[in-house]
């Protein structure tokens, strides 16, 4: 209820608004006795996977808390892992805008950020400050002046400063905002910078004493043979995990709609049926050698449940959480 009526509040202001107001009440509020209002007791549903005990399989997807910021409301909430990112070395301002903008006809929002973010230096100290008991993930990229060519050494930047502070760390080479960030999914590139993660992780590992797992996020709007190239790599790689989808360029389904022609990566409820397609693809190809995070238009125990018979061993929400709130997280994880 107490959601509900928030909401409406929220989407009367534009979509960035609402989304940085949001963010600023719950910095403000985490242990005040204002949070009893998002703060939820969950049963415990442990997983495990990439070698980590989340206490439950329901995440927060990357996009939401780029900046770490509010590491402990989400945990509060109730989720058994928050990724926060997108971070890159360096801060900057993202795409212009407006760049955010919601369908609400189809529970869906369009957005072209562009790695807004403040650095990931920032980032690393609003972690070490955090004090949370859910699994984190960290989502690096890189920066849009960075020329493609030279991406592998952005990637490897941001590894090295968020390795210690992470569970996991994701390798996000499948947003649409930034230019020719794409072109890193497939083929020579693909395994060029997979292999020198790899080394990174290993050398980090020694150092730090500890193993993160590497995951990958991939597009939704691969073809099936792209796809196939893509486990080949990971396979190849030994990467720890893929996470299965970013946002989408196809717009067919909100064709018409308010906004849905905006440019950006859709997400929401229209993604769901390619994601979870794509999670199939993933766990025939991948034959369980490589965990899945399966996201993209969970917006109920039903989406979630499609989501992990597809063979995703973990979810993550976004979109969803938007417009229902933090119950959907209750109603996922209560029916698993």
């Amino acid at each position: 209820m107490f959601y509900r009526l928030a909401r409406n509040g929220f989407f009367q202001l534009d979509a960035e608004q609402a989304h940085d107001l949001a963010i600023e009440n719950l910095k403000r509020f985490t242990g005040t006795p204002v949070d009893l209002l998002y703060r939820q007791q969950l049963p415990h549903r442990a997983v495990n996977c990439m070698g980590l005990t989340f206490r439950n399989p329901v995440g927060l997807a990357a996009g939401l808390d780029k900046n770490g910021e509010c590491i402990e409301a989400f945990d509060a909430m109730g989720f058994g892992f928050v990724e926060v990112g997108t971070v890159t070395p360096r801060p900057q301002s993202g795409n212009e805008k407006p760049r955010l903008f919601r369908i609400t006809e189809a529970d869906a929002i369009v957005n072209r950020m562009g790695f807004n973010n403040k650095g990931v230096d920032y980032l690393v100290e609003n972690v070490k400050k955090a004090k949370f008991d859910c699994i984190l993930g960290i989502n690096i990229g890189k920066n849009k002046d960075t020329p493609i060519e030279k991406g592998a050494e952005d990637y490897l930047i941001c590894m090295d400063k968020v390795y210690q502070y992470a569970d996991y760390i994701t390798v996000n080479i499948s947003s649409p905002n930034t230019p020719g960030l794409r072109s890193l999914q497939y083929g020579e590139a693909l395994d060029d910078l997979l292999s020198q993660l790899k080394a990174k992780q290993k050398e980090l590992s020694k150092l730090h004493g500890k193993y993160v797992p590497l995951a990958l996020k991939i597009a939704p709007d691969s073809t099936n043979e792209e796809l196939e190239q893509i486990c080949q790599s990971l396979l190849n790689n030994a990467i720890d995990g893929v996470i299965a989808t970013n946002t989408t360029l196809d717009r067919q389904i909100v064709e018409g709609m308010k906004n849905g022609s905006e440019a950006g990566g859709l997400s929401g409820r229209p993604l769901q049926s390619r994601s979870t397609e794509i999670v199939a693809i993933l766990a025939k190809e991948l034959n369980g050698n490589i965990p899945i995070v399966g996201v993209g238009g969970i917006d109920s125990y039903v989406a979630a449940k499609e989501k992990l018979l597809a063979g995703a061993s973990l979810v993550q929400v976004y979109s969803g959480l938007i417009y229902q709130g933090p119950s959907l997280v209750k109603d996922i994880v209560k029916n698993i």
